[in-house]
């Protein structure tokens, strides 16, 4: 069986003509170049050069050799680098998976960006699916990646979290509510005004971490006529049935016939992390990456 190395000396001598030649450019002596022609064209069973005064030239044998492995060198060529593309994370499809309350703007949009850059030949296949979807999805080996919002229920040993930077809360409010004349609120501010999110039974995210800082104050959100457990709360909130708890990132969707107020409670944070498997791709890892970095900056340069 003739090797990789073989047929890339063979190609070089039957390029320059000469041994002498060939074998300088292919940084070897001389006399193992000829020894490897001499043992390819015994493998082969035929001659491949004509060994001549000035050099050699190609047998007719050897020149219809030489058409058809050529083709097949470019292929490998192309196929290892291919390859090497592919291990260092800069090609491939990168299946990412995200939380509704973690929408394509701001940091997200900024990882995405970023991405597109160091990984041209790379495509990315988003899908927006609830936290506990994501973990199922990447533990199943259907998903390369996950962005979550926190908190998360139902965890899998097959998948790792690794944490993003703590965002701000603010409140999405009608802009004819009475309580948008006031330029920050309090969570306990909001006791007896209706939210247009619900908590999921099953699920943690965005609406879960807003229950949960409701209880702590000794209220339950009361739920207004029309809610929403999607982006599409920040639409019934211009509409006027309500307001919405909702992380600085989704601040930019806010539509008109709302406005935005900062909470002052300390606590009045969300988490949310990256999720993926156990041994992720490279791809997965080079994403990963980027987006605790851009994620960390945009939170540092919102501050």
């Amino acid at each position: 069986m003739l090797s990789l190395r073989q047929i890339r000396y063979f190609l070089a001598v039957a390029e320059t003509g000469n041994l002498s030649q060939a074998a300088a450019g292919l940084f070897v002596a001389q006399p193992a170049l000829s020894r490897q022609i001499a043992l390819m064209e015994e493998e082969l069973g035929f001659p491949l050069f004509v060994r001549e005064a000035r050099g050699v030239s190609l047998t007719p044998a050897g020149t219809l050799f030489r058409e058809r492995i050529g083709d097949v060198a470019q292929a490998i060529d192309e196929a290892a680098e291919d390859a090497r593309c592919l291990a260092r994370g800069e090609s491939g499809v990168l299946r990412l998976l995200h939380s509704s309350s973690i929408p394509i703007g701001g940091p997200l949009l900024d990882s995405l960006q970023a991405f597109a850059k160091v990984a041209p030949a790379a495509r990315v296949d988003l899908d927006r699916v609830s936290s506990e979807v994501q973990v199922a999805e990447i533990a199943a080996g259907r998903a390369d990646i996950g962005v979550a919002r926190m908190p998360v229920l139902r965890r899998d040993p097959a998948v790792q979290f690794i944490p993003l930077a703590r965002e701000r809360l603010v409140v999405a409010i009608p802009a004819a509510h009475p309580l948008a004349d006031r330029q920050s609120l309090r969570l306990a501010d909001l006791a007896e005004v209706p939210f247009v999110s619900a908590v999921h039974r099953e699920r943690g995210g965005l609406a879960r971490r807003m229950t949960d800082l409701c209880l702590q104050r000794g209220f339950v959100p009361r739920m207004g006529n029309v809610i929403s457990r999607k982006t599409s709360m920040l639409s019934l909130v211009g509409a006027g049935f309500g307001v919405a708890v909702i992380p600085e990132c989704m601040a930019t969707l806010v539509p008109a016939g709302a406005q935005v107020r900062l909470l002052d409670d300390s606590d009045a944070t969300a988490d949310a992390a990256i999720l993926l498997p156990l041994a992720p791709s490279p791809l997965a890892r080079r994403f990963a990456v980027l987006c605790e970095e851009r994620w960390r900056q945009a939170l540092v340069a919102s501050e």
